[in-house]
């Protein structure tokens, strides 16, 4: 129920995400750990579009909830037609450590308020800071204590063991103590809660182009978060037990999941990384354990939704602080600092557009960033030329050195894909090494067994690179290229080159070098001949 305060829906709504929604998933992902619910980053989205389209917490705001559940659900749909699961892999790791840490700072000081029994307000996170000192001096020691209570209960039973339900057991002491001290006077209480399952249909809005387009952006940042989340929580587990799991399969669960959320009216579920951890710790290892929590969510439902209302609004918002909290990933970020500083301005960067614009452009500027950084490395490729060493393999050394793996014979090795971006660097550094080296270069051979695509423009470049070479009396050979790229892809380039201009084995090349060109080989055991 502690999402629903971070969503701004009714906490019935709470309930309701750990019922069809749980049910589908259950049934139909192929992850066996994986627990889809309400979620802290998801409900932060959520509540970041809607606060300027409609009243928190009115039925028009539950039901354009319900709304983006389905477009979610809808996005997530063509993601499965169209095998997208992998998009998943193009949100590196470290734009969501800053992601989700951004996420639970904004989620985190959004509390303030709830926890002092302030009235809040303002917008943005920095404005709902500004007024929450603008009245600290209104204060209600009431809900304070209630504050610090839940927060030492959940931490120090964290302490004692991790499996025990330290959130659960607070809620239950703050409401035991509410109806018992008769505390609904002096702070805020959740109140009546309806009773029975939730109501089946379409959510209850003028369904136009307008508010569809509205809704788009919004909706597109919660599947993109939806499937970046589910699947590094699901292969996190997977690994842990040594199983499999689908991604696209898991794509329909999650969409059959948020079209169950959107038609009964509660709002977009995700693959929670918070509640699988817990479910974990607690023995489940499989779905059986979800669908045993969702009858004992149904019977919460039918006969003691009464109970809840003199539950504190207050140890939500503490329980909700601590989820925030949760996430904030400063172990992360810290070693991303230590082992790839340029990533951590990449991570710093997301999490501070999360706190301060907003949680839908923080996943959006997340995407970007995880393209930039992943064309950066491929864009300047760290390439090398192979020298043999005197025992059986080659050794790397700079491309700037020039280095000869036999008189005249220098073996360059491109470690990534030939493409429009990089292949001017390709050039310049064949040109390089056909201008430097000592005794001058006779063959250059390119080592491309990383080169797994050579695109139209790189071709071009290859062209325009065999003219020069031969231009200065250079032989352009090809070692380790990759069978498919030979056979189907470059056959004008073989033609070029020439036939016996490819080699499987750097060792052939060398051979033949030598034999060409009368040069012996260095005197070493029979079992030391450099490996290909």
């Amino acid at each position: 129920m502690g999402y629903t305060k971070i969503a701004g829906t009714p906490v019935i709504t709470g309930l309701y995400t750990m019922l069809i929604p749980t049910t589908l998933f259950a049934l139909f992902g192929s992850s066996r750990h994986l627990v889809v619910g309400a979620d802290s980053a998801t409900a932060a989205i959520l509540a970041g579009a809607l606060v300027g389209i409609a009243s928190t917490g009115s039925a028009e705001y539950v039901a354009l909830a319900g709304v983006l559940a389905l477009m979610a659900a809808g996005f997530l749909i063509l993601a499965r037609l169209m095998r997208l699961g992998f998009l998943a892999d193009f949100l590196s790791r470290t734009v969501l450590i800053g992601f989700l840490t951004g996420v639970g700072i904004q989620v985190a000081l959004g509390q303030i308020a709830g926890m002092l029994g302030l009235k809040g307000g303002g917008h943005g996170t920095l404005g709902k800071v500004w007024n929450d000192l603008l009245q600290v001096g209104q204060v209600n020691r009431y809900e304070l204590m209630i504050t610090l209570s839940v927060l030492v209960v959940i931490v120090g039973l964290k302490m004692v063991s991790k499996k025990l339900p330290g959130a659960l057991i607070a809620a239950i002491g703050a409401l035991v103590v509410s109806w018992a001290f008769g505390l609904g006077k002096q702070v805020h209480v959740v109140g009546a809660v309806p009773s029975g399952l939730p109501p089946l249909g379409l959510p209850k809005v003028v369904w136009s182009w307008q508010v569809m387009a509205a809704l788009i952006p919004t909706a597109f940042a919660m599947f993109v978060v939806i499937l970046a989340q589910s699947a590094a929580t699901s292969r996190a587990f997977a690994t842990r037990y040594d199983e499999r799991f689908s991604e696209n399969t898991d794509l329909v669960g999650l969409a059959l999941a948020n079209i169950g959320a959107g038609l009964s009216g509660t709002f977009v579920v995700n693959g929670s990384p918070t509640k699988t951890q817990i479910v974990d710790s607690a023995g489940g290892r499989n779905q059986l354990s979800l669908l045993v929590m969702v009858a004992m969510v149904a019977l919460i439902l039918l006969f003691l939704t009464r109970a809840l209302m003199y539950l504190p609004e207050a140890a939500l918002s503490a329980i909700v602080f601590l989820i925030g909290v949760g996430l904030i990933d400063l172990a992360g970020m810290r070693r991303v600092f230590e082992q790839r500083r340029s990533e951590f301005w990449l991570a710093l960067v997301t999490a501070l557009t999360v706190v301060f614009v907003g949680v839908e452009q923080g996943i959006l500027l997340a995407i970007a960033l995880s393209l930039v950084d992943h064309t950066r490395h491929g864009y300047r490729p760290k390439n090398a030329v192979l020298v043999p060493d005197e025992s059986d393999s080659w050794q790397p050394k700079p491309v700037a050195t020039a280095a000869q793996a036999a008189p005249g014979l220098v073996i360059y090795r491109f470690t990534h894909s030939l493409y429009y971006a990089n292949s001017q660097q390709f050039s310049d550094e064949v040109s390089l090494l056909a201008s430097s080296t000592e005794p001058p270069l006779r063959w250059l051979c390119l080592d491309a067994g990383a080169v797994d695509d050579v695109d139209y423009s790189a071709v071009e470049t290859l062209r325009s690179v065999h003219a020069k070479l031969k231009a200065k009396g250079i032989r352009l050979v090809v070692a380790h290229e990759m069978e498919e790229l030979i056979t189907h892809t470059h056959d004008p380039l073989r033609e070029l080159f020439g036939a016996d201009a490819f080699y499987e084995r750097l060792k052939d090349v060398v051979t033949l070098y030598r034999q060409e060109f009368n040069i012996a080989a260095p005197s070493r055991r029979p079992d030391q001949t450099p490996r290909s």
